[in-house]
């Protein structure tokens, strides 16, 4: 079985648990027989290629004179680019702009024989730009491309997987790892929601990382529940990791908050909570990794509570820096308002790290020795952390027990369900 697979992001090169994801996910499908043809906008040359061939979109040539995609242009539902909220980065002013009318114009200007789109592969301001032009990609690929079903991960890459498949006629698939009313609560920006509810709605199948992102479809996006299947996310083998050897030169414990700093992680209650600890508890640092649009209200905020030398930010983390906080915490705090999984607490209990995470989330469905809490209740997560700190007969329980079941939480185990999902769609697209 052969899958064309659309990404926004592929490791080393990630902004956030989309690229680890798409990464463990395609490494899992490789033990089953699967092979992944893997689109990026922006390859770098120095991503892990074993389980999967990547295709850089920058890369793909296209050619408004060639046979092979007549009527191609009429396929694709061009979107118009306007002022709007982006994911990920501050609010950004860019020009309106018709994809439509572009590539009309290229197509009558005879001496244009071929063309090339240039992606950043970024969350920056021509962002809604970048994800209609990949859609054109999309396209060219599936006109060019051998496979037997497609797969669209998040919304940035549901127009090129939506082009796909009008193109190819084969069956799609559509990924849920968020969507906006995570991303945004109840300020939700409109295109963004459409271009979500449009590919759910195009999919043969939507997989959801979690029961709680599935509820959401089916709620906010009137999702037929019938289509949509869960396959819970995993975590790579500890045996994968790096262990870092690190000297902590300090008696003080560490409470970490690992992610970014937006609205949907709820870092202010990670703040709020620390100043409750530090209160009965002073031997203890918090430590805050990431970056985000809410990280110089939370920096404010730290001041105000006067702990400003007991709370630390580092900015944002990856690879073996990420490892090498893990190993020097003592407890791991995941207060997110509204997460479909979250992969980061599964990383802490590998290393031995309790962790606790709210009750908003994906990942609470699958773990048991976690301690959960509602996000909102401060007093809870204060007790909770300081519970872990103050008696060690519980961190040491919670990191037993927690390491043995995230190591049976395995991606080849996600992977073989998500093949199920492709062999149905298949089953269902052949016999129509």
């Amino acid at each position: 079985m052969r899958v064309l697979m659309f990404g926004w992001e592929f490791p080393p090169h990630i902004t956030g648990g989309l690229g680890t994801a798409c990464y463990g996910l395609t490494k899992g499908l490789m033990k089953h027989g699967v092979e992944v043809i893997f689109v990026v906008p922006k390859a770098y040359g120095d991503e892990d290629q074993s389980a999967v061939r990547l295709v850089d979109a920058s890369d793909i040539v296209v050619d408004p004179n060639d046979s092979e995609f007549k009527g191609l242009w009429d396929r694709i539902k061009y979107m118009e680019i306007s002022s709007t909220i982006i994911p990920y980065v501050s609010p950004e002013k860019f020009e309106d702009m018709k994809i439509r009318e572009e590539l009309n114009k290229h197509r009558d200007e005879q001496h244009v024989l071929s063309r090339k789109y240039e992606f950043s592969g970024k969350y920056g301001p021509r962002l809604l730009e970048e994800v209609s032009r990949y859609a054109i990609i999309g396209s060219a690929l599936a006109a060019k491309e051998e496979f037997d079903v497609i797969h669209a991960h998040d919304w940035l890459t549901y127009p090129a997987g939506i082009a796909a498949k009008n193109v190819s006629k084969k069956p799609l698939i559509v990924h849920i790892h968020a969507t906006e009313f995570d991303r945004s609560g109840q300020n939700v920006n409109p295109e963004i929601y459409e271009i979500e509810k449009r590919g759910m709605e195009e999919a043969d199948f939507v997989i959801s990382v979690s029961n709680f992102t599935r509820n959401i479809c089916i709620e906010k996006y009137h999702i037929d529940p019938d289509k949509i299947i869960t396959v819970h996310n995993a975590v790579e083998p500890a045996d994968n990791m790096e262990s870092p050897t690190v000297e902590r030169n300090l008696d003080d414990k560490i409470v970490t908050f690992l992610g970014r700093i937006t609205f949907q992680k709820g870092p202010e209650y990670f703040v709020e909570a620390a100043r409750k600890v530090l209160d009965r508890y002073p031997n203890v640092r918090f430590v805050m990794a990431g970056t985000g649009d809410m990280q110089q209200k939370m920096i404010r905020r730290v001041a105000k509570l006067k702990m400003g030398t007991k709370f630390h930010f580092t900015g944002f983390l990856k690879g073996n820096e990420v490892n090498k906080l893990l190993a020097m915490t003592d407890v791991f705090v995941m207060p997110s308002v509204s997460e479909p999984f979250g992969i980061v607490p599964l990383e802490a209990m590998q290393s031995n790290v309790p962790v606790v995470i709210s009750k908003q989330s994906g990942v609470s469905e699958v773990l048991k020795h976690a301690i959960k809490v509602d996000f909102w209740d401060v007093n809870a997560l204060a007790d909770a952390i300081y519970g872990l700190l103050a008696y060690p007969k519980l961190p040491e329980m919670a990191t037993r027990e927690g390491k043995s079941e995230v190591d049976n939480l395995k991606w080849e185990n996600a992977a073989f369900l998500v093949k199920q999902v492709y062999e149905r769609a298949i089953r269902l697209s052949s016999s129509n």
